[in-house]
This record gives C-alpha cells, structure tokens and sequence, in this order.
C-alpha cells in the first residue's frame, strides 16, 4: 500500500536543499555561517562588483576605455570564465541559490535603467536628421541585423536566438558614443554628429527589436496578442498618461519644485508600467522605457535622473554586469566549433557597421574615409547590447556559447573605437583665421558676428545692434544667431544647424518655439537688410561647459566679433536684476578664452524702442579695448542715420601718478601692458581717424582732461543729457590710468572693466544700451586664456575709411571743455 503511494517521477529527480534564512540571527555567535544567509552574502556580492567596476576603470584610464569596458569585464572576472574556475570561490561566492537574489535583482536595475534610457531620449531629434546620417542609420540597422542573424545559425542555435544577435549587433550605444566623442573632442565635427544621430535611430531600433525577441520568446502561440496589447500600451501611454502628466505639472505652482510625493509617485508608474508590459508578454523594462520616454517636463526629469542615476548606475548596473559575467563562459566559444569559425564570426561581426557605412558611399557623395570612421563610431556597444543578449539567454533563445561569444564581440567592438578615434583627426580648414578682431577687418571684406542668445529677451536689442553695424553690399555682415540652451533632463549636449524659413513642428516644445521666434527675427533682418546673410543654430550644452562650445562655434565660423548678452536686466524702476548667476560664469569663460573680440551688449530699456542707435557715444581711454570699441563706432558711422561722439579722457598734468605694479594688479587680469608702445598705437590710431573724418559732420570728436575719477563720473553722467542711444566702451583691462583706478576698486562687475560698470548703474535716467568691448590679442598660450599687449602682433597697417560727409571741422558738446591736436585745455566747472 505504501508503495502505491510512492510518486516514482519525484523520486528520480534531483532535488537541491539549502537554509532560506534571510539574514543573520544574534550573529556569528549563535547564528549560522555569515555566507549562508541571502543578504550578507548579497551585500558582499555587491561589494565584489563595485569594487572589480571600479579598479578596472581606474586600470583602463590610461587607455580611455568607456566605463561600459570595465563594467562586463568585472563580470567576466567574477564569472566562470576566470575566478569562477576556482570551485571553491564559485561555490563559497556565487552557490547556486543566490540566484533567486542576484537575478531579481539584476531585472530590476534593468527596468529603472530602461526608464532613464528613455527620459534621457530625444525622439524629437529623429526629425531632425539630416539624409547622410538617415541612410547611414538604416543600413546600419538591416545588414547588422541580416548579417548576424545569418552568422547565427553557423551555431545550430535555438531557432529564435537569431533575433537576439541580430539586434545586438544593430544597436550603438548612444550614451557610450557620446563619452568617446567627447573624450575626443570630435562631438561637433561633421562626423561626430553623423554618428550621434544615427546611434540614435539605431538605439530606438533596437528597442523595437528587444519587444519583438520577447513577444516571440515569452509567448509563441499567441505573439500576435502580446504584441497587439504592447502597441496599445504604447498609444495609450502617449495619448492619455502623457497629457495627464502634462496636466498635473501645469497645476504645480511655477519655481515650487516637486515634492517628494510626486516623485514617488512617478517611482510608482514605472513599477506599474512594468508590470503592464510583463502581463502583455514582453518584458517590465519595456513599459518603463515607455513610461520614461512620455515623462513630458524638463525639470521633472532633471529632478529624476538626480534622485535615480548615482543609485541606479552606481549599485544596481553592476549587479546586473555581475549577472552577465556569470553567464558568460569563454571556454565554451569553441564547443563543437572550430577556432577558424569562431574568428571568422568575430570579424564579420565586428565589421558589419563598416561595411554597412561604405555601400551608403557607394550610392551617396559620402567620402569613403568619412564613411569607414562613421562605421567605427556607429560600432560601439552599450548596456543595450548586453541587456539584449541577457534577454536572450534568459528567455533559453541564446546558448552559452551563442551568448559569450557576442559579449566577446561586444567588447572587441567597443575597445576598439577608442584607439581609431585616436588616430582619426577631422580635416582642417585650411584657410588662416586671421580676421578676429573689428579693427584689423578690411572695409570691403565680410565681417562675421557670432550673437549669442539665452532667452528671446535679447533677440530685439541683438538685431538693433546689428542694425546699426552698417552692412552693406561693398561691406557685408555675416551673423550666426546661437541660441544657447541649459542641458536638462533627456536632451544629450549636441548643436543644430537650423535651415532658415523652415516651418517649424506643429506641437513645438518651449525650446523648438524659441528657436521659431530667434529663426523668425533673424530672417526678417536679413530680408529686410543689404549685405546680411543670418545662419541660426542651437547648442545644448551645461553651463559648466557653455563658454567652451561658445569658442569652439566662433573658431568653426571663424567670427571676428562675439557678442554675448549681459547677465542682468533692468527692472520697472531702474535697477539690474541678475537673470540667471550661472550666466555670469559663462561670459567670463568667454572672455577669458575668445578666439576673437567680445562685446557685452547691456540693455538698459532701449530695446522697448524697437528701433536701431541712431546717437552713439564712444568713450576712449586708450588701449586695444578701446581701439576695438573705436573701430566698430567707426564702423556703425558710416551709416548716415547715425550720429557719434568720440570723448577722449586724458589725465592732466596734475592728476596723481601711478604705480604701474599695483595698476595691473587691480585689474584681476594676466594681462601683459606696455604703456609706451600702447600710447604710440593709440596716438596713431586716433590720428588715423581724425583724419579720415575731419569732413564728417555727423562725428564729432573731443578731447577731455580731466584730474581723477571723480570728474570723471562727472563728465560721463552730463553726457546723460544728450540721450545718447549706444554707449560704447572698451573694458580697459590693465590700462594705467588716474581717471578710472577709483573706479575700478567699486566694479560690481569686473567683467564690464570700470567704465561699463558705472553705465550700468542706476544713476543715469535715460533709456540706453552699451556695448563693452574685448579685444582679442594673440597670445603664446595655445588655449588663449592669457592676454598680452606686450608682444602683439598688430599686423598690416589698417585701411583708412572713406568719410561720409563733407563738412568742416568737430563739434563740441555743450558743458564740456574741448583740446585741439596742439593745445591742451583743462575742464572747467
């Protein structure tokens, strides 16, 4: 009777016991074995990946490896492959139980990561892709995705697993590409941008093809319902929780941030979204990467990827790696298969982005040399690669040996990339960019002008600048609107080009709508000017590095005048607000570091007017700040609508002498000044002008001496009664002078010189902007961060400009005390 009761298939089966115990009791002391319980030995697990992550990165650093190298080879270290040939670490480290941990554990850092892959994702920028990176993209998502799906079956793999291989070798991990682009300093080059944008599409790609591998895996008899309710999930996402979304956040009060509630409650979505998509048949990171990419607010992502991103990529990624190193066994590549194979696969694998990136030259005027760099770009591998093989093996469609023979592939791949983009350098043009500064430019030749633009505020007072800057056919102004945008949330640092009178999006998003607007502006200036042509782009960069992309664009466009607005603006009742501190930090990295000269444009109401200067002041003090300032006055003159003043500030016999030391000092600045041969290049340049404009009666030139900085003040706030429309000055950096060293001890802001500082103040009642202006000076230090004036190079001699007026003599103005070329007239009260 009993043995009727024997179930004879359960007693034949091999059944593996082990303690659940959770965690430690009273102990080591009356507790059981400190590595038999799942959470110490989980945390030490953990301990054992970040720790190998992290000696490997710091290995790896002298080579430039991408962090992902590091990552997979911790994995492949603590796996069989290496330490887990030794079966005492294996089992004492890694038993066969800890896997209801490690494993749960690793699927769930996949979901968060695959949320944050897709608030990170521009789809948007898809439209955006111009046809060389559109062809490249999808070639290099069919032949990859044909050639490794046919390689796959030299294996005799499950029948499935084709898909898991083919979309491995489809995707280019965009994150990791944007690390080496950077790293290299190529993001901005043509290439580097081609491969950007088609890493994208080929991203989006793989996700699609990560859906349909697990539909056909998780449920083969009924794909067509898994996929079918995936798709509605998807649309339902997009059309109903995203509006949702949008609504909440158009309820929460403007600069109050969000509260913990709603960001737990977003943690909670992506945990239901996953769930969703796990009961549909595909997979929990799929409804989390879909739920990421409909997150709608900026500064929630941002807020987001701050709470989630050190914890995710930091504790829970390397689980995950571990997870895969565990899988991977390198000693069974060769199983059943010839070495000759396995190579022959490995180079076909490896090579299948290049060979895609050379049939597009064929049929396209893309340069064999570019394509072949684009193909290596394009082939390297992220955590996307590895979360589609791991999907694979867990799904059984992928092997031991399919699946470690294409991480082997993966990290060929990705090693690789570094040392070519080491040898690879973008051709330069070959034209000397000699032209950058207003004051050595030819009358007759193109004037190039870099504007650069935070909010839609300075667009206005930017073109009645540029208004004024007399373009014409005989002398012509090329402008490069650049509209500079705070990178936050998904958007990845990248520069678009903007094609003019382009209609925009129909749904735009707050950036899209100001690129219209600045697009809009620039257009009707250039149609409504002669000799101007505008280009507009857009620089998604953080403010850390903002002043940096701001020079290389001026070097790429080879601009002889940056002008970038002020970081404060004026108020109802006359005072300088800041806009935004972190755009301080920004002007002066720009300054510091100008391949060409910089004006600071500050308005102060004029733009109200909607109309251009038509009465310019000049203050001159002497030096090559204030020669620039002169030569582009000079050059707004030559329009007959405008009126300019030129006062020189002299000091007087009597006016205290100064310690040139201590002088320099004050000015904050490594700035090299020879006072005798800058008074000689001041005395020739005025002379100059003096000369060329003795007929002009709408220029009007004086001289002024003064004793201290006092007067000085003085005779600056009476020229307030003339309502001058533009002021512009030099910053004067290290220039040696009685009239303005008071002044300098006072600068609120340093970056405006004394003179800009005290017109910005609130002391003046009229309407007005001024211009403070930096001249570049080429410097012995290859970044430029270093002005002299002590060894300058000041080239040709410069070419006078034709007067536009032909009458008599210089007019004064009214309250002050002018000096000849001969005699020398003090101020009078």
């Amino acid at each position: 009777m009993a043995q009727d009761l024997l179930d004879l298939d359960k007693l034949n089966r091999t059944i593996l016991c082990y303690a659940e115990t959770v965690y430690r009791i009273n102990g080591v002391w009356e507790g059981p074995d400190p590595l038999t319980p799942f959470i110490p030995l989980f945390f030490i697990q953990i301990t054992l990946a970040i720790m190998f992550t992290r000696l490997l990165v710091f290995a790896l650093k002298p080579f430039n490896q991408p962090s992902i190298i590091a990552e997979i080879l911790s994995g492949i270290i603590l796996g069989p492959s290496v330490f887990g040939r030794n079966s005492g670490f294996r089992k004492l480290m890694f038993p066969s139980y800890t896997y209801k941990v490690l494993e749960p554990m690793a699927h769930l850092a996949l979901v968060y990561h695959a949320f944050l892959v897709g608030l990170r994702m521009d789809i948007k920028a898809i439209r955006r892709t111009g046809s060389k990176a559109l062809n490249i993209a999808v070639a290099g998502t069919i032949i990859p995705f044909s050639l490794g799906s046919t390689l796959y079956f030299v294996f005799r793999g499950n029948k499935t697993g084709f898909i898991f291989w083919g979309a491995a070798l489809t995707v280019t991990g965009f994150s990791v590409l944007a690390e080496i682009l950077e790293k290299q300093e190529i993001i901005n080059t043509e290439i580097g941008k081609t491969a950007m944008a088609s890493a994208l599409i080929n991203e989006v790609c793989a996700w699609c093809f990560l859906a349909l591998g697990l539909a056909i895996t998780g449920a083969p008899r009924n794909i067509h319902w898994s996929l079918l309710c995936t798709i509605v999930f998807v649309l339902l996402s997009v059309y109903y929780i995203r509006p949702f979304l949008n609504w909440v956040i158009r309820k929460t009060p403007e600069g109050q941030g969000y509260s913990e509630f709603y960001i737990c409650s977003v943690l909670t979505g992506v945990a239901f979204s996953g769930v969703i998509t796990d009961a549909c048949g595909t997979h929990p990171m799929i409804g989390a990467f879909v739920f990421g990419l409909v997150i709608p607010s900026e500064v929630l992502e941002a807020a987001l990827i701050e709470r989630l991103e050190d914890f995710v990529a930091g504790i829970f990624m390397p689980v995950f790696f571990m997870v895969c190193g565990l899988r991977t066994n390198v000693d069974t590549v060769s199983d059943q298969t010839s070495w000759i194979v396995v190579a022959f696969v490995l180079i076909l694998a490896c090579t299948a982005k290049i060979l895609c990136a050379l049939a597009v030259s064929l049929f396209s005027n893309i340069p064999a040399k570019e394509a072949v760099a684009v193909g290596v770009l394009t082939n390297t591998k992220g955590a996307m690669a590895m979360i589609i093989l791991e999907a694979g093996q867990t799904q059984l469609a992928l092997n031991t040996q399919t699946y470690s023979l294409m991480v082997i592939a993966i990290l060929l791949m990705t090693m690789v990339v570094m040392p070519a983009t080491i040898t690879y350098r973008p051709s330069k043009n070959l034209v000397p960019y000699k032209r950058r500064t207003i004051e050595k430019a030819k009358s007759d030749e193109e004037l190039r002008v870099l504007a650069c633009i935070y909010n839609t505020r300075h667009v206005p007072s930017i073109i009645n600048l540029l208004r004024a800057s007399n373009a014409t056919n005989r002398s012509p102004i090329r402008v490069f609107a650049l509209q500079l945008v705070e990178l936050i949330g998904r958007a990845t640092a990248s520069l678009v080009v903007h094609s003019n009178r382009k209609v925009g999006p129909r749904n735009p998003s707050d950036v899209e709508a100001q690129a219209d607007h600045i697009i809009s502006a620039f257009d009707n200036y250039e149609l409504r000017s002669d000799g101007v042509t505008t280009q507009a782009l857009t620089a998604r960069c953080a403010y850390s590095t903002m002043d940096e992309d701001i020079c290389n664009v001026a070097k790429d466009k080879r601009s002889a005048f940056i002008i970038i607005p002020f970081h404060k603006q004026q108020t109802l009742d006359g005072e300088m607000e800041d806009i935004n501190p972190a755009i301080r930090s920004v002007n002066e990295g720009v300054l510091e570091n100008a391949p060409c000269s910089v004006g600071i444009l500050i308005d102060r109401g004029l733009q109200e007017s909607n109309d251009h200067a038509r009465n310019i002041a000049m203050l001159y003090f002497g030096g090559p700040d204030d020669r620039e300032a002169l030569s582009y006055a000079w050059r707004m003159a030559e329009n007959s609508n405008i009126t300019l003043t030129v006062a020189r500030f002299t000091p007087s016999s009597d006016a205290e002498e100064l310690d040139p030391v201590e002088s320099v000092a004050k000015t904050h600045m490594t700035l090299q000044i020879d006072s005798e041969r800058e008074n000689l290049l001041d005395e020739d340049y005025l002379n100059k002008f003096k000369i060329a404009t003795a007929n002009d009666k709408s220029i009007t030139y004086v001289e002024l001496m003064l004793n201290d900085e006092e007067e000085t003040v003085n005779a600056i706030k009476s020229m307030d009664k003339r309502h001058h429309d533009l002021y512009i000055v030099g910053k004067g950096a290290g220039i040696m002078s009685p009239l303005t060293t008071g002044l300098a001890d006072w600068c609120d802001c340093p970056e405006l010189g004394p003179i800009g500082d005290l017109l910005v103040t609130s002391e003046f009642e009229s309407a007005f902007s001024v211009l403070v202006v930096q001249q570049y000076i080429r410097s012995n230090k290859r970044d430029g961060s270093e002005r002299s004036a002590s060894s300058v190079d000041y080239g040709q001699e410069m070419e006078l400009r034709p007067s536009v007026s032909g009458s008599d003599g210089f007019e004064s103005i009214t309250s002050f005390t002018t000096r000849d070329q001969n005699n020398r007239m003090p101020l009078h009260d």
